[in-house]
């Protein structure tokens, strides 16, 4: 899924009642601590500063992994995981309690990702590091997954002002 849909399916699903920024922050954060940070790197190191607007494929060199840098696999699974993610809401449990709603959609965002990335590109590893298992599944830039996406996030935002 794209990063821009994960904050929105964060903020309408687990930022409705406190904590807004902190919902939508953990729903973008799984991208961000991977591709966002590839994205920083190749910003300051001014390969982006070819005086013309940056495409997918010349922005994150989208041939199959061409030179990612190791880093970047073990930030996409880390961020990834189910077994990541749910380790770190339980601690949070522990020490501040009503984080607890905006921090699950972090495992949104996983559980969004694996249908919605095929094995060419990032495939969702929610197990690691138990488990390398992933799925090949649909692309989420395809018409049959976009259009229903932003369908569910106008129903989304629809009943959140319809019921407040």
């Amino acid at each position: 899924m794209d990063t821009i849909s994960h904050a929105f399916w964060s903020r309408g699903l687990f930022g409705y009642r406190d904590h807004k920024w902190l919902a939508v922050f953990f729903g973008v954060m799984p991208d961000l601590v991977s591709l966002g940070l590839l994205f920083i790197i190749k910003l300051f190191s001014g390969i982006l500063n070819h005086g013309v607007l940056p495409t997918l494929e010349n922005l994150f060199q989208l041939a199959p992994y061409p030179d990612y840098p190791d880093w970047l696999f073990f930030m996409e699974n880390l961020s990834h995981s189910f077994v990541v993610a749910f380790t770190c809401i339980a601690i949070i449990y522990f020490i501040k309690r009503d984080f607890v709603l905006p921090m699950l959609a972090w495992p949104f965002h996983i559980m969004l990702d694996f249908p919605f990335h095929t094995k060419e590109f990032f495939p969702t590893k929610i197990f690691w590091p138990i488990s390398d298992f992933s799925f090949d599944g649909i692309a989420w830039s395809s018409p049959e997954v976009w259009f229903p996406n932003l369908a569910g996030i106008i129903l989304l935002f629809w009943y959140r002002k319809k019921n407040r």
